[in-house]
């Protein structure tokens, strides 16, 4: 005895019995509001409507999409509502094809303003996002510009669970301005040439918790922007996909800090790149600190470790001019398995903001590429090396 639930697990429990008995009075059906589960009517009016009716309870309801295939539209499910409120998807609900049938930089169902929400039951939010992906996303905004899945928007205290959300558009997942909110036994799902669909993305949230989930998909599993407190991400399967990522950051003025990233006890399979930190040069000041990767087997994975203060993906930057985000405090430990990138360990930080506290433990990567042996780059950084190191971490460092 004496051990201590974590955040993740006091979290679940205290919504899932706050919302565990509900009476027939607060079961809101929205076939019973005229939705049809034929995949061709719109169920947008239905769900709004059993959503109003929810959010009008007193006491504790659930909303309920049951088994079958729906078309829904573009919806914004919004708070405060006056008593908690669990949305059980049974079934599939499709998102358009036709993207003019979008509100441009909006989501494609959007949750907003909740406090003890529930997303559960199984069922799948499909974005059919395969006829816009590839359309040049990475020299257009026309990417920017596409639904996200789903959006969580000023949320407290709530859970995602169970649910899938399968080829996006865009993101399939974005958090913005959440508290203690928990994704579990979250899927996600597109395939690995998909573009700009981030599984999920994190902007200036606190308490933000993944476990027991899988994201296979064509941008970075998970990415974590400015102004993202205490983020715990754990027994994640990531890829295929571009890895775990805290950054890009130093983009825009005013970005706020970053500060308790962890990451640990996750697989990362066949993906771009493995566990990163990225910051533009010529970058405004900011912040990032408190960064531990830990407890991680990487897969076939290129670039395993990175941090990248000089990142530049359309080589339209100010090389010379360097980052101005401060990065410190940051560990990797426990990471091991194979890479088919000579370059293992990559540290390239700012000349102007050198990394301060950087650590790295039992590293052991081994580089299954023709010849030649795992090597590793550092630049503006002297960490503290202790246990395996495959590869010889900083050992010709710049």
């Amino acid at each position: 005895m004496g051990m201590k639930l974590n955040i993740t697990a006091i979290s679940l429990l205290l919504l899932l019995t706050s919302v565990a008995e509900v009476s027939a009075d607060t079961y809101f059906d929205v076939t019973k509001y005229g939705a049809q589960a034929d995949g061709k009517t719109d169920i947008s009016q239905a769900l709004l409507k059993a959503w109003e009716a929810a959010c009008a309870s007193p006491i504790a309801s659930r909303v309920v999409i049951p088994n079958g295939i729906y078309a829904l539209g573009q919806v914004a499910l919004e708070g405060p509502c006056k008593a908690p409120i669990n949305l059980v998807v049974e079934g599939t609900v499709r998102a358009p094809v036709d993207t003019s049938r979008f509100q441009a930089q909006a989501g494609w169902v959007a949750f907003q303003n909740l406090d003890q929400f529930t997303l559960s039951g199984n069922g799948v939010f499909d974005g059919q996002g395969q006829s816009v992906w590839g359309q040049k996303c990475s020299r257009t905004k026309y990417c920017h510009q596409l639904p996200i899945n789903l959006r969580f928007d000023y949320m407290n205290n709530s859970i995602i669970k169970d649910i899938t959300s399968k080829d996006s558009k865009q993101f399939h997942i974005n958090v913005l301005g959440c508290s203690n909110i928990t994704f579990f036994q979250v899927t996600i799902s597109a395939p690995g040439d998909s573009q700009n669909t981030d599984g999920i993305h994190i902007g200036r949230s606190r308490g933000v918790n993944i476990t027991q989930s899988t994201i296979q998909t064509g941008d970075d599993c998970v990415s974590i922007g400015d102004g993202s407190e205490q983020i715990d991400i754990n027994k994640v399967e990531c890829g295929p996909g571009h890895g775990i990522s805290v950054g890009s950051l130093g983009l825009y003025a005013n970005e706020a800090p970053v500060i308790g990233i962890t990451v640990s006890n996750c697989t990362i399979s066949e993906t771009t790149n493995g566990v990163r930190i990225k910051t533009w040069p010529s970058s405004p000041h900011g912040t990032a600190t408190e960064m531990h990767f830990r407890d991680i087997v990487m897969n076939n994975v290129s670039n395993p470790i990175i941090i990248d203060q000089e990142y530049c993906p359309h080589n339209q930057c100010k090389l010379q001019v360097p980052s101005r985000v401060k990065l410190s405090n940051i560990s990797f430990k426990n990471i091991r398995g194979t890479t088919p990138t000579e370059l293992a360990v990559t540290l390239i930080c700012s000349k102007g903001a050198p990394c301060q506290q950087v650590e790295l433990g039992n590293i052991d990567l081994k580089y299954t590429g023709p010849g030649g042996i795992a090597l590793s780059q550092c630049k503006n950084v002297q960490p503290t090396l202790w246990g395996t190191q495959q590869p010889k971490t900083c050992a010709q460092a710049a």
